[in-house]
């Protein structure tokens, strides 16, 4: 069970940390379609943006209006993805 749960993870990770390079490779190859220079303030090259990304997203703060139903605020968000994914 351990092994399976940690075979996920590797997995997982893996293609999270694929998806992060392969968005970084996109917004360098699109800047130099743009002759821009593209991500290149975190790291050498820009090879650390896609953590400092992750980190912004992750520091932002979630806002809840204080008139809001909470359960419909953040549950149709999640109900959409979830939709998106039986398709």
């Amino acid at each position: 069970m351990v092994i399976y749960l940690l075979n996920f993870l590797l997995v997982a990770i893996s293609v999270i940390l694929t998806i992060a390079f392969f968005t970084l490779l996109e917004r360098k190859t699109m800047a130099s379609v743009q002759r821009r220079r593209g991500p290149n303030i975190a790291g050498i090259f820009g090879i650390l943006q896609p953590i400092a990304d992750a980190l912004k997203l992750l520091m932002k703060e979630l806002i809840l209006p204080s008139s809001a139903n909470l359960f419909l605020f953040l549950g149709a968000p999640l109900f959409t993805f979830f939709c998106t994914l039986l398709i």
